[in-house]
């Protein structure tokens, strides 16, 4: 049976009366790998701090172990923070960083040299004892900072971001250590980033953030593809929003046609009347362009606007007849279609999946 680490109740916060958080709640089981992922000034960081007790909420408890932690001083609580900037000491070398807790503690000098070992060996960083933090790189810094943060073997990790000053390379390196040495360890991490790609890499769940909210929380499967709101098909894997209204409904087959009359097309699913209107999240890789056609053909239909490639995937822009624009991609970078081309837009039913605006214009 698994054990709650860590749970949120109705966090709320604010600062000079702007409300930062209202009311969050979460739970964190033990060994379990959870991301906030949301743009800047969603409410990460000060979730985090609250954890952390570097910030008090307004209302709302945090408990650790089923204790409740809310007003205790951070020195007290079973958490480690690691943050974007390492924060190690720079008068000091790695051994007397990574030991440095278990110093103030006043543990044996022959432990702490067998614990900060371990750790270096941990983070594969064995031979490094005696080197200074200006003569390591940024990744090794950061394992560093890592390895101080794990050497008292905390119920809870908090990372603020901190794979957000590397290079692309060591990022995705470093998330995969991050990854191993959680599973091996089976601590508890509460990760933050803006960056999407990681989220989906690392997290056994995902939490997307907006202004101060929990939007969804699932794993990242369920996250990217069934999205709840239009903000978290947007923000995760940045989907196409189309507008339409219920035509009729065959079954779980249910056709639309777009708001503005210029298309039909189609999802599945068993809660729709004709008439509703309706929001579909469709994700690029997901929709198929067709430059021949026959008139009266299902889909939407616009024309080629641009053509560019990124990391791999090509990707084309579509203008709709309503000024909107649809983004289609798919791995490789040849493709036939030119700018200024007419194409029909078309995907399978179980591709469009069905979001709320939660309070977003249609844009």
């Amino acid at each position: 049976m698994s054990k709650t680490v860590l749970e949120l109740q109705e966090i709320t916060k604010s600062f000079s009366g702007t409300p930062v958080l209202n009311g969050i709640s979460l739970k964190a089981e033990q060994g379990e790998f959870i991301t906030l992922l949301g743009s800047s000034g969603c409410g990460k960081t000060t979730t985090l701090r609250i954890i952390a007790g570097l910030e008090t909420p307004d209302s709302g408890r945090v408990l650790l172990s089923g204790k409740d932690m809310t007003d205790t001083e951070p020195n007290k609580r079973d958490v480690n923070t690691v943050f974007q900037n390492y924060a190690l000491f720079p008068h000091m070398n790695v051994e007397q960083n990574i030991g440095y807790s278990l110093k103030i503690r006043k543990r044996p000098k022959t432990e702490i040299r067998g614990e900060v070992q371990k750790m270096l060996s941990l983070v594969q960083l064995t031979g490094y004892e005696k080197r200074m933090p200006s003569e390591l790189s940024g990744g090794q810094r950061q394992r560093v900072a890592i390895a101080r943060s794990l050497i008292n073997r905390p119920q809870l990790l908090l990372l603020d971001e901190p794979l957000g000053a590397l290079d692309l390379q060591l990022r995705r390196q470093m998330q995969q250590e991050l990854k191993r040495l959680q599973k091996k360890l089976g601590i508890t991490f509460i990760y933050i980033t803006h960056d999407q790609e990681e989220a989906l890499n690392m997290s056994d769940r995902i939490a997307v953030m907006m202004d101060g909210r929990f939007q969804q929380l699932g794993t990242p499967s369920e996250v990217y593809d069934s999205p709840k709101t239009a903000y978290v098909a947007r923000f995760v894997g940045s989907a196409n929003i189309v507008y339409g209204a219920v035509e009729c409904v065959e079954g779980e087959l249910v056709r639309f046609t777009s708001t503005d009359g210029s298309g039909v097309f189609h999802c599945r699913g068993n809660r729709f009347e004709p008439g509703r209107p309706v929001t579909l999240a469709v994700r690029g890789e997901q929709a198929v362009l067709t430059k021949e056609f026959e008139k009266g053909s299902r889909g939407l239909f616009g024309t080629v606007k641009e053509k560019s490639f990124a990391g791999g995937m090509l990707r084309i822009a579509v203008s709709l007849h309503n000024d909107l624009e649809f983004i289609c991609s798919r791995h490789g970078i040849d493709s036939e279609l030119v700018p200024g081309d007419r194409v029909r837009i078309s995907w399978e039913p179980q591709n469009a999946c069905p979001v709320d605006l939660d309070g977003e214009e249609r844009i």
